[in-house]
């Protein structure tokens, strides 16, 4: 799923990879990482997406699509909803607070890791 997230991906998909059955995949996933597989992976798209809109100056439509969202829509609400904000306000934000402040990926990944 961190490899392929921009693939579209379903539970079903990712279990047959693994050799168990969707419903047993989807239970041991929750339990390992506190979160359902459509929840990890929305999260991931998310993670990317921000990285994408602090580093390139690419529009918010291709980088939906570049991060597997079918829909602009779903991408801008999704985000909304684990970021805080529309992907155009992160983006300004990081803009304004000027290309001197640059921190290491690694950690900016760490800091910025939405809570949801």
């Amino acid at each position: 799923m961190d490899r392929d997230f921009a693939r579209p991906l379903d539970v079903a998909a990712v279990a047959a990879v693994a050799h168990i059955s969707p419903a047993h995949f989807s239970r041991r996933f929750r339990a390992t990482f506190g979160e359902t597989p459509h929840a990890y992976l929305r999260r991931r798209r998310a993670e990317r997406a921000m990285e994408l809109l602090r580093e390139t100056d690419r529009s918010v439509t291709e980088i939906c699509f570049d991060v597997g969202f079918a829909s602009l829509g779903t991408f801008s609400r999704t985000f909304r909803e684990i970021v805080g904000e529309s992907p155009s306000a992160y983006r300004a934000r990081f803009v304004d607070a000027g290309a001197a402040l640059r921190i290491p990926a690694c950690w900016a990944m760490t800091w910025l890791r939405p809570a949801g």
